[in-house]
């Protein structure tokens, strides 16, 4: 049996006794860590950084993965859509740039498609329509009044107009993830049949649904009325709500689908009625009547295959009503109780996954 010699018999003790060297995981940089995010096909992740308590956010869609940094091979807690708590290799700071693990990357990766693979089965609100009434030729109602010596002339298209484009702002920036679109943003005439084919032909998955609220002001030959209120469509109107197409094979069980999608939508748009009214009872309950709900067969509310709703924000005829309509403070009221309602029908119907699958 051959012996080692002196040599290398020291060599060995040398190595042995050196402080061992730690190996790092498999690093990207932030541009690389955003490219393998945004494959999740969700669109493009966003970063958002905060220097001052060194903590980060990557944000896919509606989802998010928020992480305070930590020291090289360090692991720590990383909070995902503030519901998932995951230990994993933290980022770190490494001259001036930071940098994502591997395996941190690919754990969020891999939830954050998971969370989007369910939003693909859950039913969800993804595009909410708002309708300002008449437009262009069409005035609307119309009320004229003298307050204090001053002429004051209450145009309908004029007052839904501003307020529907401040409802859009609202909704936009509060849903990123939905369509928010105005049948009309400008004073234009668009008809009737205009206003719901471009709600009805809106491309939807099996699982979303859109709303529609319809934006008016009211008129009287009494000149006290005054008020809010909200109309739906009357539950007992009958109307085809599915499209036969899809159901060519099923003739006999046409009528029974189309009997319960019409009991869905009538709950629904009763719902999202009660929501606004509840909101609007808030803002401005405290300078306008509360009126209610109310069954109606308005043409854009019988006729928009979703929840649907026509909102009277106030009477032209009515000098008080109309003054209040032409202020600016007022008019944001307005749009803030329309959103709020809106956003309380959204929260009411995604949490409950929905009510009736569309046939």
């Amino acid at each position: 049996m051959n012996k080692a010699s002196p040599a290398a018999f020291l060599l060995a003790l040398l190595l042995f006794s050196l402080p061992a060297v730690p190996v790092f995981p498999q690093t990207m940089s932030l541009d690389e860590a955003l490219t393998s995010l945004s494959n999740i096909g969700a669109g493009d992740a966003q970063f958002r950084w905060d220097p001052f308590f060194a903590s980060g956010t990557f944000t896919v869609g509606r989802h998010e993965a928020a992480f305070t940094s930590g020291r090289a091979g360090e692991n720590g807690a990383v909070l995902l859509d503030r519901r998932d708590v995951l230990t994993l290799p933290l980022p770190y700071t490494e001259r001036g740039a930071i940098r994502f693990p591997q395996a941190f990357v690919d754990q969020v990766k891999t939830t954050l498609a998971r969370y989007i693979e369910e939003d693909r089965s859950r039913f969800r609100v993804a595009a909410i329509i708002i309708d300002p009434g008449h437009g262009g030729r069409d005035p609307g109602a119309i009320g004229n009044h003298v307050i204090r010596g001053a002429p004051l002339r209450s145009v309908e298209k004029d007052i839904v107009l501003d307020v529907s484009l401040r409802l859009h702002a609202l909704l936009a920036a509060a849903f990123p993830d939905k369509q928010v679109l105005l049948t009309r943003g400008t004073d234009v005439h668009i008809t009737l049949e205009d206003r719901v084919n471009l709600a009805n032909t809106i491309p939807m998955a099996e699982n979303e649904v859109a709303i529609f609220v319809s934006i008016h002001a009211n008129a009287s030959f009494n000149r006290d009325a005054r008020g809010f209120e909200v109309f739906y469509l009357r539950p007992g109107y009958r109307r085809e709500v599915i499209d036969r197409n899809r159901h060519a094979d099923n003739a006999e069980v046409l009528s029974i689908l189309n009997s319960m999608m019409e009991q869905t939508l009538a709950t629904e748009s009763i719902i999202l009625a009660n929501n606004i009214l509840r909101r609007f009872e808030e803002v401005v309950g405290d300078v306008k009547p509360n009126r209610g709900i109310k069954p109606a067969e308005w043409f854009v509310v019988r006729n928009a295959r979703m929840p649907s709703v026509l909102v009277e924000t106030g009477f032209v005829t009515n000098e008080t009503d109309a003054l209040l309509m032409s202020g600016e403070a007022h008019l944001q009221r307005l749009s803030q109780a329309l959103y709020k309602g809106i956003s309380d029908f959204i929260a009411f119907f995604e949490q409950a996954g929905g009510f009736v699958a569309a046939p």
